[in-house]
């Protein structure tokens, strides 16, 4: 999603700092984006505060300010799958420390540039944010964190200028929950159960982003979007 995004906002014309742990992905990322120096690649673990402060300064120095962010760094944990009564207290952390301390680093450190430009937050969660999907102790958790906190900022800075708002994405065909979740026969399954009938598309998630930075959703902010061909509203 990331990767799709990237590449979104590169064909509308701007300027991105593409962040990742992953340096061969990261690499991809920018060849993808085909756009010269208007992508900066800039390798990171977003859950050390250190790294994401490295972040936010290579992307001010590269484009001399920032206007909007888009937190879509995301992990599962095999050991955060397991019932919650069997989850080691250290992967349930570890996903918290990736999905929503990433999360929260990105957001603050960004916030005083974004305070100068009148800028957008766009957070990433999912699906597990607004329903309970019977897995992922840490990852339901962080997620639901990811979208309260959104909110909170919202509220916190919409006076200053910043907008914020959560995607909740639900089915998506990456390389993350094709490893998890998305078999063949998973994949059958969801595709009858989902009203749209199909899996969804990164660069689905990356369109409804790229809206909420650019002035057309200049009123839209504190909002919850699913992004999950109703599936969430289907049972």
């Amino acid at each position: 999603m990331g990767r799709a995004t990237t590449t979104r906002l590169v064909d509308e014309g701007a300027q991105v700092t593409a962040v990742d742990v992953d340096e061969p992905g990261l690499e991809k990322t920018v060849a993808l984006a085909d756009a010269g120096d208007r992508v900066v690649a800039c390798p990171a673990d977003v859950s050390r505060e250190q790294d994401v402060v490295a972040a936010v300064d290579t992307a001010v120095e590269a484009f001399a300010g920032l206007a909007g962010v888009v937190t879509s760094a995301g992990i599962f944990h095999p050991g955060d799958l397991k019932p919650a009564a069997d989850v080691a207290l250290d992967d349930f952390l570890h996903v918290i420390g990736v999905n929503l301390a990433g999360t929260f680093l990105t957001i603050k450190h960004a916030l005083p540039y974004l305070v100068t430009s009148g800028g957008s937050i766009v957070t990433i969660a999912s699906t597990a944010a607004l329903r309970g999907h019977g897995f992922g102790s840490g990852y339901t958790a962080s997620k639901g964190g990811v979208d309260a906190l959104t909110r909170l900022v919202a509220t916190q800075y919409g006076r200053k200028g910043v907008r914020a708002n959560c995607i909740c994405p639900g089915g998506i065909d990456t390389p993350m929950t094709a490893g998890a979740f998305l078999t063949p026969e998973a994949t059958e399954r969801f595709e009858n159960r989902v009203p749209a009938g199909r899996v969804g598309q990164p660069e689905e998630i990356a369109s409804v982003a790229a809206f909420l930075l650019s002035d057309d959703a200049a009123y839209l902010s504190g909002q919850t979007i699913a992004v999950d061909g109703a599936s969430t509203i289907a049972g």
